[in-house]
């Protein structure tokens, strides 16, 4: 289960050193009603305008202050977004690189069949083809695999085994591009395994 939205909505205003009053004032509303609904629960649930404003206002999906998730949809299928940054199987590209967003869809059962957690998901470009990227590798224990990382402020995918000492080995599956046996892991920056990829033909 998520944060509760009271919690979130008070942590996004601390974060952002906003004030309870001029929050009230933005969603039209009298100025201690921010107040009310974090600390005493009044009303229950933010209604859907004044959600949707704060939402706007802070960056964040609706689904943060108690609104449904706008990933999953009432069909079953869920929608992964694509970030608007590209990689490169090769070289490595820089990581500012912008590429269409958008999402796709795909049946959540089937995600969760492959013990994947839909909303740790996210598309990103590699060369032309959409590979999709499993964000908890980010944060936690390394299982050898591909990986999207960044290395020297390039963002790459390559082939990761773990050694000992806390060393890796970068590789690639790609002959012409050459691999890094033996590697600080402190160097390198895991943005996520890559669970599934789609290609152009």
């Amino acid at each position: 289960m998520g944060e509760d939205p009271r919690a979130a909505l008070e942590r996004l205003i601390a974060e952002n050193a906003e004030d309870f009053a001029g929050l009230s004032k933005l969603v039209g509303r009298n100025s201690t009603y921010i107040q009310q609904f974090i600390k005493r629960g009044s009303p229950k649930k933010l209604p859907e305008t004044e959600r949707g404003i704060l939402a706007r206002y802070f960056g964040v999906d609706e689904s943060v202050l108690g609104g449904p998730d706008a990933g999953a949809t009432r069909t079953g299928i869920r929608l992964i977004p694509k970030l608007a940054v590209g990689a490169s199987a090769g070289p490595g590209a820089i990581p500012a690189r912008e590429t269409p967003p958008g999402k796709i869809g795909f049946d959540e059962k089937w995600l969760r069949k492959q013990g994947l957690d839909p909303a740790k998901l996210s598309l990103i470009q590699v060369d032309g083809d959409d590979i999709m990227v499993d964000n908890r590798a980010a944060a936690g224990l390394l299982r050898d695999g591909i990986h999207v990382i960044r290395l020297d402020d390039a963002l790459m995918v390559k082939r990761l085994a773990s050694g000992p000492g806390g060393r890796l080995s970068v590789l690639s599956d790609n002959p012409a591009y050459p691999g890094w046996p033996d590697v600080d892991g402190a160097t390198v920056a895991i943005i996520g395994r890559v669970v599934w990829a789609a290609r152009r033909l």
